[in-house]
């Protein structure tokens, strides 16, 4: 029996209408937490909601870009559950390939705003909760991706984001000891969504070709991502990798 079974945990899953934040929310329910689901579509929440287990999650809409919403979400979860057990900072966005010198500054703004200053102020939001509430504590993960690692063909503002936020990670773990916060990443990659399925027909690789990139379903990542958030405060996955095992990532292609 996981911890989250023990009683009721709530958790705060972003850009929970598809792919990773879907599959996470799924496995989350399934593993005894109350899981709120954030992003900017009601109608794809609910779509989540529906394929859950009944009753436990609440769909709110919430624009990561604006930090007035980013508040009320977490003034949300506190008005209906007092607490919050659980954040994981999924949302997230990239740009179409282009030559790096042809990206517009408001490209690269809305990608930073998404993926990395949402990322700050969601982690903010729950530092504010967890260290005051009782029992004290919580965790958040934040979806770093195999980005964080190594980039793509075209993809600066992706690929910087996600190497801050591998920083983010290990910045407010540390801070995050002195309140039984543990902060841990999971970097995924080729997860079978909505993202990737352009891989199918094939996606630019370094030496200039277009192919095929093998993939895996979403639910190894929900199932992953539900592991973390069973461990007990004092055990923390600071840095998971789960990939499509034939993906072009460990050697030279």
């Amino acid at each position: 029996m996981t911890e989250a079974k023990d009683k009721n945990k709530i958790a705060i899953v972003t850009g929970a209408g598809t792919g990773v934040g879907r599959a996470a929310s799924l496995a989350l329910m399934n593993t005894g937490f109350t899981v709120v689901l954030a992003g900017r579509r009601l109608e794809k929440l609910e779509e989540t909601q529906k394929l859950g287990v009944p009753g436990k999650s609440l769909a709110v809409s919430a624009d990561m870009t604006d930090a007035g919403s980013i508040g009320a979400l977490f003034a949300k979860v506190m008005d209906s559950y007092g607490r919050l057990d659980l954040l994981f900072n999924n949302a997230g966005m990239g740009t179409p390939a282009m030559p790096f010198e042809d990206l517009s500054l408001v490209q690269w703004q809305a990608v930073v705003a998404t993926n990395l200053t949402a990322s700050f102020l969601c982690t903010q939001h729950a530092f504010r909760i967890m260290k005051d509430q009782t029992p004290r504590g919580g965790r958040i993960i934040n979806n770093g991706s195999i980005s964080a690692h190594a980039p793509r063909p075209f993809s600066a503002p992706y690929t910087s984001t996600k190497h801050a936020i591998t920083g983010l990670t290990k910045a407010t773990n540390l801070d995050g000891r002195a309140y039984d916060i543990a902060v841990g990443q999971i970097d995924i990659g080729n997860a079978a969504t909505p993202m990737t399925d352009r891989m199918v027909d094939g996606v630019l690789q370094p030496d200039g070709r277009k192919m095929p990139e093998p993939r895996m379903d979403s639910k190894a990542v929900g199932d992953a991502v539900a592991y973390m958030a069973g461990l007990p405060l004092d055990a923390n996955v600071l840095f998971m990798t789960v990939m499509a095992s034939k993906m072009p990532f460990v050697g030279r292609g």
